[in-house]
């Protein structure tokens, strides 16, 4: 399910759906995904919450909880505003920013951890980035390689993966809410 909270030029509900399917078969993940599309004052909330980070992120994974698995994969939140930043700073589209931002939150769904798998995951993403007609990962760009700068405001990292057991972000949108186990 996608919900769009905060409106985003060029994207509706039903095409980020159909980019999210996609974007599942090829990342592997199974289940139900739910993505937010919301305010980086959410995302701040969540990430304060879930990862104790008091400060807006782009994207946040929250894996379901064992036993979930077959049925739900998990949820993934995504800030506009951070991504109209982004896709600014990078001269393409808000709406491939939240797709970029959609794929990313996918493969830590999937099991990926680009802080410590050594580059798989940046690896994986840049092909699927490429079969999906995506512009730069988030990975490239996050800072998370040497020498490179984050591009988000207040250059803090970009992307959170809660590994605690954590309340869905499902919640805000006015769905059901349960705990979870999540990823960082």
């Amino acid at each position: 399910m996608v919900i769009i909270q905060q409106r985003v030029v060029g994207l509706n509900e039903a095409a980020l759906t159909k980019f999210v399917t996609r974007a599942q078969r090829a990342t592997g993940v199974r289940g139900a995904v739910n993505v937010l599309i919301t305010s980086s004052r959410e995302l701040q909330g969540l990430n304060h919450r879930f990862r104790g980070k008091n400060k807006p992120t782009d994207v946040l994974s929250f894996p379901a909880a064992l036993g979930l698995t077959k049925r739900f994969a998990g949820d993934v939140a995504i800030s506009a505003e951070i991504a109209a930043y982004n896709a600014r700073r990078l001269g393409h589209s808000v709406a491939e920013e939240i797709r970029i931002l959609a794929l990313h939150g996918l493969l830590h769904l999937a099991g990926y951890d680009h802080e410590r798998d050594h580059g798989e995951m940046e690896r994986k993403e840049a092909g699927l980035r490429r079969s999906l007609g995506l512009p730069i990962g988030l990975i490239e760009r996050s800072g998370h390689r040497a020498g490179e700068k984050n591009l988000r405001p207040g250059n803090s990292k970009s992307s959170g993966w809660v590994r605690k057991p954590v309340g869905s972000t499902r919640a805000k949108a006015g769905m059901t809410s349960r705990a979870k186990q999540a990823s960082r």
